[in-house]
Order: C-alpha cells, then sequence, then structure tokens
C-alpha cells in the first residue's frame, strides 16, 4: 500500500493507494475515531456489487451501518437530492455518533461531501472512490458541490475527507469509458505538472487501459501526490494556485451543461475536449507551440477521447461557460498549457478566440 499524506494542519489526511483495501477499511477507520455510525452513500449497482463486503468489515470494527442508495447519474448532484439525505440523516440521529462515508464516484463522492459539511455545519466523512476519476482527482481536495439548473458545482464548499481509501481493485468492474474518462485528469497532471507522466502515458496508456496493476499504481500515485501538494499550498482556492487543476474544465463544464448533463459526454470526456480547445486558444495566442497542441491531442485520441463535441450549439457551449466560476469580475480566465508540464493563467481571452475554438469544437 503507497500512502500520500495531504498535508493541511489540523485538517491533514491520507490517500491510501492499493488492492484489496476495502476488506480492511473498518480497522483504518477505527483508528481515526471518526464515530460510531456509518452512513454508506452510494448507488445500487456499488451497493450490490461491494456493500456486503464493505458492510462486513464495518461490523468487524464495530461499527454500525446504514446505506442511502441515489441515483447513478449526474442528476445524484441536486440540492433535492442533497435535501432528502439531510433530512433523512436528521432522523436517524437520534443517540448516535454519524459519519459518512461515499462510495462512488466523482457525483457520489461530491454529494456525500456537500451533505457532510452542511449537516450539523459538518461531520466526519470518508472517500472510497470507485472509479479511476474520481481516484485521481474529485476524491482529493475537498471540494463538495451540488449542480444547479444553469451550471454545475454552483452550490459547495471546501470540506475535507478524513480519509481517501482508493482501492485499486475496484476498477476491475468499471467499462471502458468509464477508464477512459478517468485518464482525461491524469493527461491533466501530465499537462499541468508532470511532463515525465505525460511521456509515459504517450507509451503506456494502453498498459492503463487494460488495467495492468503497476501502470495503474503508478499514475493513481502519481496524480495523488500532484493534487496534494497543489491542495496543500492553496486549499480554499484563494491564492491562484489550485486553478491550474482547472485546466479543461472552463470548456468541459460548459458542454455538460449545454448537453444537459446527459450521458452524451462523461465528465472526463467533456475535460478531454476543454483541454483540446484550451491547447488551441493557447496556441492561438502564441502561448504555446503547436507541436505540443499536437501532442497533446494525439494523446487524447490515443486514450479513445474526444477532441470535438459535434452536434452541441455553440451559442449553448459560450452561454454556459460564462458561468464559470473560474471569471474574476465578468472577466473570463483560462487555464492555458504553456507547455507540456506547465500551464498559465490567462485572463481576458478574446471573445473572437473563445467563440471560434468553441466553433471548431462542433465541426
Amino acid at each position: 500500500m503507497k500512502t500520500i499524506r495531504v498535508a493541511l494542519r489540523s485538517r491533514s489526511y491520507d490517500i491510501c493507494i492499493g488492492s484489496g483495501l476495502l476488506k480492511t477499511c473498518g480497522a483504518a477507520l477505527k483508528k481515526l475515531h471518526v464515530g460510531t455510525d456509518a452512513v454508506v452513500i452510494t448507488n445500487r449497482r456499488l451497493s450490490g456489487l461491494y456493500g456486503t463486503r464493505l458492510r462486513s468489515t464495518l461490523r468487524r470494527s464495530g461499527f454500525s451501518v446504514r446505506f442511502e442508495i441515489v441515483p447513478d447519474s449526474e442528476k445524484a448532484k441536486s440540492i433535492g437530492i442533497a435535501t432528502r439525505l439531510l433530512t433523512k440523516l436528521a432522523a436517524y440521529d437520534v443517540r448516535r455518533r454519524v459519519f459518512i462515508i461515499a462510495l462512488g464516484g466523482g457525483v457520489v463522492g461530491d454529494l456525500a461531501g456537500f451533505v457532510a459539511a452542511t449537516y450539523k455545519r459538518g461531520i466526519p466523512y470518508v472517500q472510497i472512490p470507485t472509479t479511476l476519476l474520481a481516484q485521481v482527482d474529485s476524491a482529493i481536495g475537498g471540494k463538495v458541490a451540488v449542480d444547479l439548473t444553469v451550471a454545475k458545482n454552483l452550490a459547495g464548499a471546501f470540506y475535507q475527507p478524513r480519509l481517501v481509501i482508493s482501492d485499486i481493485s475496484l476498477i476491475k468492474t468499471l467499462p471502458p469509458r468509464q477508464v477512459r474518462s478517468g485518464m482525461a485528469e491524469i493527461i491533466k497532471y501530465g499537462v499541468i505538472k508532470d511532463p515525465k507522466l505525460f511521456r509515459f502515458l504517450e507509451t503506456g496508456c494502453l498498459k492503463v487501459l487494460k488495467l495492468d496493476r503497476g501502470a495503474l499504481e503508478y499514475v493513481i500515485a502519481t496524480s495523488s501526490r500532484i493534487k496534494a501538494a497543489v491542495v496543500a499550498k492553496d486549499e480554499f482556492d484563494r491564492t491562484g494556485a489550485r486553478v491550474i487543476l482547472n485546466y479543461g474544465h472552463t470548456i468541459g463544464h460548459a458542454i455538460e451543461a449545454a448537453s444537459g448533463y446527459s450521458d452524451r459526454f462523461s465528465h472526463g470526456e467533456a475535460v478531454a475536449i476543454g483541454m483540446a480547445a484550451a491547447s488551441r486558444i493557447s496556441e492561438a495566442l502564441g502561448i504555446l507551440k503547436k507541436t505540443d497542441a499536437d501532442r497533446i491531442e494525439a494523446l487524447l485520441k490515443r486514450t479513445g477521447l474526444p477532441v470535438k463535441a459535434e452536434g452541441l450549439k455553440p451559442a449553448a457551449m459560450y452561454g454556459a461557460h460564462l458561468h464559470d466560476k473560474k471569471f474574476v469580475r465578468g472577466t473570463n480566465r483560462f487555464v492555458l498549457p504553456v507547455k507540456i508540464g506547465m500551464v498559465r493563467v490567462v485572463e481576458g481571452v478574446p471573445e473572437r478566440i473563445v467563440k471560434s475554438a468553441i466553433r471548431e469544437l462542433v465541426r
């Protein structure tokens, strides 16, 4: 097992990476003194796959266990679902020491974290991410949120988990599309911080896609270290250090909104298209060399990720991107690559360049 520390003073916690960790998580949680009554938020499919195993290890360690089932889609990240969970939690929490376990991908993790952050102004929660994307990105860093109609993640908080348990064996049940979706975030880390990781992916991405254990451990641990270091520098997104993690997300979130948060584009697929668009914007501004823009696009394609958003309306995408949280005083702000391994935050990208990049996505 590999352990990576997210260093946040009194809010510090570990990311544990290995195979078979679900079987021993009860003992790990016992040491944290998070409470006595576990409320596991998950979806029906994951409850069927892992519920018995998780319930057993928790009970062996002396915890009571209650499961709350939410929809298996982005629609679970809504104010309505969050309110339902908060109401049920309040009814259950009588003479108990409740804590939350998020068993699932990014949707479940964001929703469960939001509920944990808002119930009684904060109760402990633990992330057990079951997707590659969640293990390398969304489960780490404490950004929790639900979606509003106009855009993703507009209602949220910074609220750190007490532990992240990244059990690589859970990824074995993922469909290929979800594995590819996680690869988008891993490629992101290579572009923003680690040219060595990017080079590994250029030759070894197929090993990751085939769920080779050594390749998985390397990319998950490397990505987790990068995110942990960035979060430690800028936990609350105040200094600007953390904004680099949003490379590809400005246009990516606009794609998700313009497609009605349907399954037409997964989060990773939308981010992949957003990264390709950001690279072309950077190239148009004379910041990024064409050779590096081509390398980024080629790796996305080699991984099986889309670089186009055919069928969406440019006006809808442009309108959605105006709601992006990275706007400052009404001015757009993009994370743009300078070269492989380095990005820059650029404000005030000309509207014509943004619109041109969006139009190019739908051709």
